[in-house]
C-alpha cells in the first residue's frame, strides 16, 4: 500500500477543478509513457517458517536496515523506519510485514525486469546474512491472522480497526495477501477512458494466467486465486469492477464522483494518522470532518484518499493493474508486458477493446466471479474458456510488444517476457494447479514443502 515519502507542503484544494487535475496532469505524450511495476513478498524465517516481526533481532527493520547498504534511504514514521527511497523506487511494508518493491517509472519491459532482478538480489544479500527467506505466492499458504506480527503504520491499526465493520475477508486482504501490479500512463482523458475499459474488461484474464494461492491454513482452499476471492468480501464501498466505467459519459468527473463517494479512512497530519474512517472526503471539502473540524483538505489529502480505493482498475495520475497474484522472478516481468503490449499500442488496444466492448455488465460481473474459483476453465461471454480467452489476449499482447520495437542489447523485443503465461495457456496449468499437483503428490498434504521448492 502508498507509503508517504514526500512530506513538504501540498496546495489546498479551492475547487472541483483541483480535484480533477489530479488526472489530468497525469497525462503524458506517447514517448513519455513509462512503466512502473509493483510486487510484493512474503518474508519468513528460514529455521521455522515463522513471519518475522518488525522489531525482532534479524526481523523487518533489520531487513530495512541492511538493504542502506545498497544506497536506499530511509523513510521514518514516530521514528521507526516504515519504507526505502532509492533510484529504484520505493521499498515499503505491507501490514504483516509482506515485502513491496514500487518500482520507478521507466521506459521499457527489459529497464522494469532488470530493477526487479536488482531488488531481488538485493534482498537475497540481506536475507540470508539475517536467516530470512522470500515466498512469491498470492496468500500465505500456512498462517492463520493471529500467527502474524503488524508493522508500526499509523495508517494500518485505522485500517485493522475498520476492516471487520464493513467485510468478512478484508483483513485477509491485508495481513495474508500479495500481488503483482502495473502502473502506466494515458495520453489524454479519452485515452484513459479506453485502457481503463480495457483493463477494467480483462483483469479476470491477468487473474487466471497469474493464479498463484490455492491454500488456506495448511489445506486447498477450493480456489485457485483466493486472493482475488477476497477482494469479493473485503469493503463493497471501495472495491469491484465499477459498472459506471462502461457508461457513456465516463471520465475523470465520473471516476472523481465515485471517490468522493468512497468512506475516509484516515487524514495524514504533523506525522501522524488521523481516524478518519467511515467519515466524508465531501464533509472534507466543507471543512465539516468530524475528525478535524474546520480544515479543509490539501492535494496531498485526496492522494492519499485515492490510494485508499481498491478497484480491479484504479486511477490516480495513472491507471493501476490489479488483478494478479504475486509470483516468483518471470511472472513479475510477465506481468506488465501483458498489459504494456494490450495498452500501449494503438492496434493491440483496438483488438483487445473489439473483443470485449460487446459484453455486458452481467457477463463481466459473472466471469470476475467465477475465475477466483475456475481460473481456465471459467466460461467466457460468448462462449468457450478463460484458456481460450487467455490465449487470443497473448496473442494480441504480443503483437503489441513488436509493434513497440524496444530491443534489449541482444536484439530481442519484450515479448519474450509473456513466455510464462504462454505456457499456462498451452498447458492449461496455473501456478495454483502445479501447487495442487504436488500437494496431492510428492508433497503428501505437507504444505511446508513449498517454501523449498517455491521461495526466490
Amino acid at each position: 500500500m502508498t507509503t508517504r515519502t514526500d512530506l513538504s507542503a501540498s496546495l489546498l484544494i479551492e475547487s472541483s477543478a483541483d480535484l480533477l487535475s489530479v488526472f489530468s496532469e497525469g497525462e503524458k505524450p506517447r514517448e513519455n509513457w513509462r512503466i512502473g511495476t509493483e510486487h510484493e513478498k512474503f518474508v519468513y524465517r528460514l529455521d521455522d517458517h515463522r513471519a518475522p516481526s518488525w522489531d525482532e533481532p534479524g526481523g523487518i527493520r533489520d531487513l530495512l536496515i541492511g538493504l542502506t547498504e545498497f544506497g536506499w534511504r530511509p523513510v521514518e514514521e514516530g521514528g521507526k523506519i516504515i519504507a526505502l527511497a532509492g533510484p529504484d523506487g520505493t521499498v515499503s511494508l505491507e501490514p504483516a510485514g509482506q515485502f513491496e518493491l514500487s518500482g520507478a517509472p521507466l521506459s521499457n519491459l527489459h529497464e522494469s525486469c532488470a530493477e526487479s532482478g536488482r531488488h531481488l538480489k538485493q534482498v537475497k544479500a540481506v536475507g540470508d546474512k539475517l536467516g530470512l527467506g522470500f515466498l512469491g505466492l498470492g496468500m500465505w499458504p500456512d498462517k492463520r491472522r493471529a500467527e502474524l506480527p503488524i508493522m508500526p503504520k499509523g495508517r494500518y491499526k485505522i485500517m485493522l480497526d475498520h476492516m471487520p465493520r464493513v467485510g468478512n475477508l478484508g483483513l485477509d486482504m491485508m495481513l495474508r495477501t500479495c500481488t503483482i501490479q502495473v502502473n502506466l500512463d494515458y495520453s489524454s482523458e479519452a485515452d484513459m477512458v479506453k485502457k481503463f475499459r480495457v483493463g477494467l474488461a480483462l483483469q479476470p484474464v491477468a487473474t487466471a494466467l497469474f493464479a498463484n494461492s490455492p491454500f488456506t491454513e495448511g489445506n486447498p482452499n477450493g480456489f485457485k486465486s483466493f486472493r482475488s476471492h477476497i477482494w469479493e468480501d473485503t469493503d463493497p464501498a471501495r472495491t469491484g469492477m465499477l459498472p459506471f466505467v462502461f457508461e457513456d459519459g465516463f471520465g475523470y468527473e465520473r471516476y472523481c464522483d465515485y471517490a468522493l463517494d468512497v468512506p475516509m479512512y484516515f487524514v495524514f497530519r504533523d506525522g501522524q494518522y488521523i481516524d478518519a474512517a467511515g467519515l466524508s472526503f465531501r464533509d472534507f471539502l466543507d471543512g465539516k470532518l468530524a475528525a478535524l473540524p474546520g480544515e479543509k483538505p490539501t492535494i496531498a489529502d485526496w492522494n492519499d484518499h485515492l490510494s485508499t480505493a481498491f478497484p480491479e482498475v484504479r486511477l490516480k495520475s495513472f491507471l493501476e493493474m490489479r488483478g494478479a497474484d504475486g509470483g516468483r522472478w518471470g511472472r513479475i516481468c510477465a506481468l506488465p508486458a501483458l498489459w504494456v503490449g494490450l495498452l500501449y499500442d494503438d492496434a493491440a488496444l483496438d483488438a483487445a477493446w473489439d473483443r470485449v466492448r460487446h459484453w455486458t455488465i452481467e457477463q463481466r460481473e459473472a466471469l470476475r466471479h467465477a475465475v477466483p474459483r475456475e481460473a481456465l476453465d471459467a466460461a467466457v461471454p460468448g462462449g468457450g474458456t478463460m484458456r481460450d480467452l487467455a490465449g487470443e489476449v497473448l496473442e494480441i499482447a504480443t503483437a503489441g510488444l513488436s509493434a513497440r520495437a524496444q530491443l534489449n542489447a541482444s536484439g530481442d523485443n519484450e515479448s519474450g517476457f509473456l513466455d510464462p503465461l504462454r505456457e499456462v495457456v498451452a498447458t492449461g496449468m496455473t501456478f495454483a494447479d502445479r501447487l495442487l499437483e504436488r500437494y496431492h503428490g510428492d508433497w503428501q498434504g505437507d504444505v511446508s514443502r513449498v517454501y523449498d521448492e517455491y521461495s526466490f
